[in-house]
């Protein structure tokens, strides 16, 4: 059997599992609150596995393999904090904290969530705005991860290793909603992790073990073995903080903690998401020891595909092609369901309804919309990734910048802070996103991303606006905490 033909049928039973799952859980995908976080019905594994397979999606084992060829074994750094601020420190600090207040609050999406917090319609316009067009953006350097690893390793067209991704998640979310997507994230989650390990061990055996690659890799830069190396603080502080700490600002990930049972999902959860997001440590790793391998790259992003094909037999390279296609689908999924919630609840929803603080509408009719907006988002992204602009990993970090620019701080001091007001939440908003953006078109001064100085700004703005203006009513507050005060249940 030819190399392409293993790849093929593993690919080919893998995608025929996602869609078999999809169709089995549009079963249970009744209502919009069943089509956008699956009812709050969701278990700790399945929550902790999705998570992570929406975090670390194509765009960390592409762009992060990327990244760890350009610049070594100091991308290690970036991989910690994932596991660290971005699993641990995120389940610990916002977990309960949002599964009380959105469920509280009747919200199903972050917009949604801001708008009732702070008793603002139009920050919760804004942030669905934002969400809706640079979540896009996001997918877009997804589908690329997909793309370029199909092109890698099969010999297939970019286009058509795209188009076939794109059209096979759009089918299952389309039919199976937020279950669907975490059902097969959780599913994904384990090819993932069982691929990553298979190419790092076999990466690691072709260049003698750790200890002898670091040394060839030193002969070559000694850049490429110390801190910050070859790529300086700025770069490497500001995207480990932007891939870690950004991720308390994204909707595909915090919606986790809207859908679980209850908070005692939290406890088991957290450790199984530290676990679980450890497999970061491996892209960068495997793509900073590809560089003795490999022959010099014009592109970056082909270094995992490359490297693949070079240590591992077919068998191997499809498993870990599956791992890589389950990592890039989960979170393509997970952002077409938070693209379609704001298109739907929030910027068309039932603005009365909302107001009075019922449940959003359900019904087949609310579903179908959802199913709609689902896949014109997907379509939107296809179109675009077809002629992608730039690496995986900068157009990640642009459009990570800008959403947790505006979202980020809203979010976070939205469940501790009961003094933020309404004026604060947009202010901050508006001067984070226009900060990020502003700074990225001025080229990055200083190597420092737009994501520090967005962040930045948007948290001073919100704490000044908001102790500048008057405290937010009463029953907006009482709202929020409920009756048993910010730790109630």
């Amino acid at each position: 059997m030819s190399s392409v033909a293993i790849y093929g049928t593993v690919l080919g039973v893998y995608l025929a599992l996602l869609i078999a799952l999809g169709l089995w859980m549009a079963k249970r995908t009744k209502s919009a609150e069943d089509f956008y976080i699956g009812g709050r019905q969701v278990g700790p594994w399945v929550t902790a596995f999705s998570f992570v397979a929406a975090y670390f999606s194509s765009v960390v084992i592409i762009g992060g393999g990327a990244f760890g060829y350009r610049f070594g074994m100091s991308t290690l750094w970036v991989a910690a904090g994932n596991v660290l601020i971005g699993c641990t420190l995120a389940w610990i600090v916002l977990g309960k904290r949002v599964w009380q207040f959105t469920k509280r609050l009747n919200t199903m999406t972050i917009p949604g969530f801001i708008g009732r917090r702070y008793d603002a319609r139009n920050a919760e316009v804004f942030s669905a705005l934002i969400i809706f067009v640079f979540m896009i953006v996001y997918n877009v350097s997804v589908l690329q991860g997909m793309g370029r690893i199909m092109e890698g390793l099969m010999g297939i067209p970019y286009v058509t290793g795209v188009l076939i991704a794109g059209v096979i998640i759009l089918i299952y979310v389309s039919i199976g909603g937020y279950l669907a997507v975490v059902w097969t994230s959780f599913v994904q989650a384990w090819i993932m992790i069982f691929g990553l390990l298979l190419l790092a061990f076999a990466t690691l055996s072709a260049v003698g073990g750790l200890s002898q690659g670091a040394a060839k890799l030193a002969a070559i830069d000694s850049g490429y073995v110390t801190t910050p190396g070859i790529w300086g603080w700025g770069g490497l502080v500001s995207y480990a903080l932007i891939v870690s700490f950004g991720v308390w600002g994204m909707p595909q990930l915090i919606v986790r903690f809207y859908s679980m049972k209850g908070t005692r999902v939290l406890r088991l959860g957290t450790v199984l998401a530290t676990v679980g997001g450890a497999m970061a440590l491996f892209p960068y790793l495997t793509g900073a020891l590809s560089r003795l391998i490999l022959p010099p790259l014009s592109n970056p992003d082909l270094a995992i595909p490359l490297l693949t094909q070079q240590v591992l037999n077919p068998w191997g390279g499809a498993i870990f092609l599956a791992g890589v296609m389950a990592a890039g689908m989960s979170t393509f999924a997970s952002v077409l369901i938070i693209v379609s919630g704001a298109i739907v609840q929030d910027l068309f929803g039932d603005r009365r309804r909302r107001e009075r603080g019922d449940k959003p509408a359900e019904g087949p009719r609310t579903v179908l919309l959802a199913r709609v907006a689902s896949l014109g988002a997907g379509f939107v992204s296809l179109l675009v990734a077809l002629k992608p602009p730039a690496l995986i990993l900068e157009i990640t970090a642009f459009s990570w910048a800008v959403v947790a620019s505006a979202c980020l701080w809203p979010v976070v001091l939205g469940v501790y802070w009961k003094r933020g007001t309404r004026a604060g939440a947009m202010c901050s908003m508006v001067i984070g996103t226009a900060t990020a953006l502003a700074w990225m078109v001025a080229g990055r001064p200083l190597g420092v991303h737009g994501f520090i100085p967005g962040v930045l700004a948007s948290l001073i703005v919100f704490v000044v606006v908001s102790l500048l203006t008057e405290p937010p009513p009463h029953a907006v507050v009482e709202r929020a905490w409920g009756e048993d005060g910010p730790n109630g249940s």
